[in-house]
């Protein structure tokens, strides 16, 4: 699979500098856990599964979560684990070329194992397992379990923990839970593909929920929560881990409080002009979502929790390297490896210093591998209108 394999090879090459490239299963984790780009969530209920995962890789999703945890009723879990099996069996004897990469969302430990179990040959499909409400004291029988699933079906299985727990949100247990956490990873490390965060439940701990037009950002507790995963877990130092986006839990169609927060010129400057798609883009209530997802890149967050396929192009086209970073990147790393120093960026409009900005570089490089470095004159509004329209 790649991003953005679903358009067109003559759009593509209208788009991107650099195309971006495939990857697999068996892809090292951190081109897998860059790759994860937008995360569609379904409940592992539906009976059409199978054939909604088709559909969905059809349209340029790349991961996906089958859940069987707060998607679904408590009463509903035998008849979703069943459902489950059943419809991963399906799409392992129709092969699995061209699938997204899948996780299961479980609620216990021992779900790991049992589930593992009854696939059967059917879990080479899956990339993993999706653990809630991780803490020090509950992730470790999760990791154990995938350890065993790991080992007794000799398939590799990633764990992507989902930090929403009280604990995280309250101000006296935070600090230590998040070492505490810090440390159950590492022993874990090359199992662990991303930390996710499930801003839906810190919320709930106050009774707070956010308004489409406002972004986990402007939630001051959740803000602060952010800052500090991030803090802990996303050090670019060697110790830490992507960490992905909260989710957008808007779609179409609410009436609006506040003024469209996109402006009009990038698409109107487009080539061809997309005032169509800002407008689009507006009736689905996405131009929050785009805030958000900015304000996640320079926050540290890399890749989204997503309930919609709508939400899915905003997501990707943003994950996009333009010109001017990679511009940046390169020139950067250049930089680095002949001892340092400052240079003005080809852009002329900032300062590049080798050493202050190697991580990020080294980052916005991952990033290109997977999703591609759009050409010069190439805008968002260009490769969102693409990928909507793709």
């Amino acid at each position: 699979m790649r991003h953005f394999g679903h358009l067109a090879d003559d759009v593509r090459g209208r788009l991107f500098l650099s195309e971006p490239v495939a990857f697999d299963l068996h892809s090292e984790a951190a081109v897998l856990s860059t790759a994860l780009g937008a995360t569609l969530y379904s409940p592992a209920t539906r009976s059409t599964l199978a054939t909604d995962i088709r559909k969905q890789a059809a349209r340029g999703v790349v991961s996906m979560v089958l859940c069987l945890e707060d998607a679904i009723a408590d009463h509903e879990v035998p008849d979703a684990e069943h459902n489950l099996v059943a419809q991963l069996g399906a799409l392992a004897a129709d092969g699995a070329e061209g699938l997204p990469l899948l996780f299961v969302r479980v609620r216990t430990a021992g779900q790991i194992t049992d589930l593992t179990r009854r696939l059967g040959p059917a879990v080479r499909v899956l990339a993993g397992f999706v653990v809630p409400k991780f803490t020090e004291e509950s992730g470790g029988a999760f990791l154990e379990a995938l350890t065993s699933a790991e080992e007794e079906s000799g398939q590799r299985l990633f764990a992507m923990p989902v930090l929403e727990s009280p604990e995280l949100a309250h101000l006296e247990t935070r600090r230590d839970q998040l070492f505490g956490i810090a440390r159950l990873l590492e022993k874990y490390r090359e199992r662990i593909l991303a930390v996710r965060l499930g801003v839906t439940d810190l919320c709930s701990a106050y009774g707070l929920r956010r308004s489409p037009d406002l972004t986990a950002y402007d939630v001051a507790l959740v803000a602060g929560v952010i800052g500090d995963v991030v803090n802990v877990l996303g050090r670019a130092d060697g110790t830490g881990y992507t960490v992905t986006g909260p989710v957008w839990e808007y779609f179409p169609v609410q009436e609006r409080m506040f003024k469209p927060q996109l402006r009009r010129t990038p698409f109107a400057e487009a080539q061809p002009p997309a005032d169509g798609v800002r407008q689009r883009i507006i009736e689905h209530d996405l131009d929050g979502l785009i805030r958000e997802i900015e304000l996640d890149r320079a926050n540290g967050l890399l890749g989204k929790t997503c309930i919609h396929p709508s939400h899915v192009p905003a997501v990707h086209a943003l994950s996009v390297v333009t010109h001017e970073e990679f511009s940046d990147a390169q020139d950067i790393l250049s930089r680095h490896r002949d001892g340092g120093g400052v240079l003005r960026s080809a852009y002329t409009n900032k300062m590049n210093e080798a050493k202050p900005h190697r991580a990020w570089a080294e980052r916005v490089m991952l990033r290109a591998e997977v999703f591609g470095v759009a050409r010069e004159d190439v805008s968002f509004a260009e490769l969102l209108g693409a990928c909507l329209c793709g």
